[in-house]
């Protein structure tokens, strides 16, 4: 009957549990069969059709409770969802940040413009920069200068854009460095080259201080960043 440790034996156990459920479960259907269906059917059926107005504004109101009830567990349900919905569901490009209307060139973009279109297209980036009065002059007889501008210290851009599909050699660099600066009278003379530059070009530009914009840096300046912040110059009235 018992086991080494003094407890009943599983059977019995089962039997006693068995039998003990049967009972109580034949109390519960007495009372329901018995009680509780004679209240249902006599008492409340009593009161139902003695106060019928009652009843009806009752039924009405658990009705409304219960639809308004629905609606506030939709709410609720709805709020959570807002509240804690996944990282990836609330993620943002990071263009967006820049504004709907600030301009961005993607590199797919920049690579198939004419190359007006992308002298144009250097020219509008510097004036969603706020630089002033931006200026297309690229073209036959240009002497190196393709756009112009003026910053807020009224420093004078000479900008040179090349959309070549290779990097731009040092005789080009040395070219726009005989007329940016003794020519144009540039302060800050630029060179673009939407695939960068060799290597012999960089050194060029680096021992007369040309300033360079290759392809990462071009990159930076499309997607939305100040041209500035992305060469590392600052306003002298910043």
């Amino acid at each position: 009957m018992f086991e080494e440790d003094g407890s009943l034996d599983p059977l019995l156990k089962f039997l006693l549990y068995s039998v003990l459920t049967l009972a109580i479960g034949k109390m519960l259907w007495e009372w329901i069969t018995e009680d509780v269906s004679r209240w249902i059917t006599v008492g409340l059926w009593g009161v139902i059709t003695g106060h019928p107005w009652w009843t009806g504004v009752i039924v009405a109101g658990g009705l409304l409770m219960f639809l308004m009830l629905g609606r506030l567990v939709a709410f609720v349900s709805d709020a959570s969802s807002a509240v804690y919905a996944s990282p990836q569901d609330t993620l943002i490009a990071p263009e967006a940040f820049a504004g709907p209307d600030m301009l961005t060139f993607r590199m797919k973009e920049l690579s198939s413009m004419s190359a007006t279109g992308f002298e144009q297209a250097c020219s509008d980036l510097l004036a969603r920069d706020g630089f002033l009065s931006p200026h297309r002059v690229g073209g036959a007889g240009d002497l190196g200068v393709d756009v112009t501008a003026r910053d807020s210290d009224n420093r004078l851009l000479i900008l040179q854009c090349k959309q070549y599909q290779s990097p731009v050699g040092s005789g080009h660099v040395q070219k726009f460095n005989g007329t940016a600066r003794p020519h144009h009278g540039a302060d800050l003379p630029i060179m673009i080259a939407l695939n960068g530059f060799t290597r012999p070009a960089t050194d060029f530009a680096q021992h007369h201080k040309l300033i360079l914009v290759g392809r990462p840096e071009l990159k930076q300046w499309a997607h939305g960043q100040h041209l500035y912040d992305v060469l590392g110059i600052r306003n002298t009235t910043q």
